[in-house]
């Protein structure tokens, strides 16, 4: 008999919830960098375990909201959690209970009662058993998790107990994908997320958050290759500025990156071709969200 179901995975920003996707399902679905909030849309990477389907779920970072996508972003989030199967929070081992994490235990207690939570507890190469023993002990006095992990989603260690855990708690019933689907984004917005990657990795500071990229046009060629073109929408004339960079070489080398790490995931030679535009209001055009994933009406406050 075959199982299926939908994983959420919450945290606060950073805790590692791409990099488990990206484990769990054996490619890169989600974007990771060292930087909060890179995670807008919920992408769902698909995952085999035996017979078992695991959708995961991958929600943005729960964190306190400022702005219009700000708060979508965390509605996501939070509606990730309330649509799955499963929950799992993810906490990160040397920081403990932050006040991040007691704002989403709080939370949890709002969902129906019917929710299963797991927590895993991640990085936990970076502290010492006597302190990962205290912090599990903290965590499930705090709230009734179903079962507890202790992992290290970079490394590996753990996570295959959690995935096999998971496959045995979804419900019977058929595949909710095909066998070789892992991931039901369309291309444009996976080839739109892997150049906004590579410009969080070369930028700092805000811009990151103030900038996207859309997929507007992908033409496939008689040669097998694929024609991509994008563009980057920042909110100013001196950020378009900082994405071009000196002469052109921060675009060149975001583009460099991105098309060969397009091309190693698609198996074939991408032409990519980025334009910057400047769109001051992008963070409040209807179009901008829906390009992500995002309910625009979400980040109403």
């Amino acid at each position: 008999m075959t199982r299926a179901g939908f994983v959420a995975l919450i945290g606060e920003p950073n805790a590692g919830k791409s990099t488990l996707l990206n484990r769990m399902v054996g490619a890169k679905v989600s974007i990771v960098t060292h930087k909060v909030q890179t995670t807008r849309a919920r992408i769902r990477g698909v995952a085999i375990e035996g017979e078992t389907q695991i959708v995961f779920v991958d929600t943005p970072g729960i964190f306190r909201p400022r702005r219009r996508l700000d708060r979508a972003m965390v509605t996501a989030a939070w509606g990730g959690a309330a649509d799955a199967d499963l929950t799992v929070l993810m906490i990160e081992a040397h920081r403990g209970v932050t006040e991040g994490v007691e704002a989403i235990l709080e939370a949890l207690e709002d969902l129906p009662r019917d929710k299963r939570i797991a927590l895993a507890v991640n990085k936990i190469d970076r502290v010492k058993s006597e302190a990962l023993l205290a912090l599990t002990k903290d965590m499930n006095d705090r709230f009734e998790f179903v079962e507890t992990f202790l992992i290290s989603a970079e490394r590996g260690h753990g996570c295959d107990d959690l995935k096999t855990w998971l496959a045995g708690q979804l419900p019977e019933g058929p595949w909710l994908y095909p066998e070789d689907q892992i991931a039901d984004l369309p291309l444009r917005m996976l080839a739109a997320e892997t150049t906004r990657e590579k410009l969080t990795l070369r930028l700092h500071q805000e811009l990151p958050y103030q900038m996207t990229v859309e997929t507007e046009g992908w033409e496939e060629r008689k040669d097998g290759s694929c024609k991509i073109d994008q563009l980057i929408y920042v909110m100013r004339d001196g950020h378009k500025g900082i994405v071009l960079g000196k002469k052109g070489e921060t675009i060149k080398a975001v583009s460099t990156a991105a098309r060969a790490e397009l091309e190693e995931f698609l198996g074939r030679k991408v032409h990519l071709f980025l334009q910057v535009k400047v769109r001051p209001n992008w963070l409040e055009e209807k179009e901008r969200y829906s390009e992500m994933g995002l309910d625009f009406k979400d980040g109403n406050s």
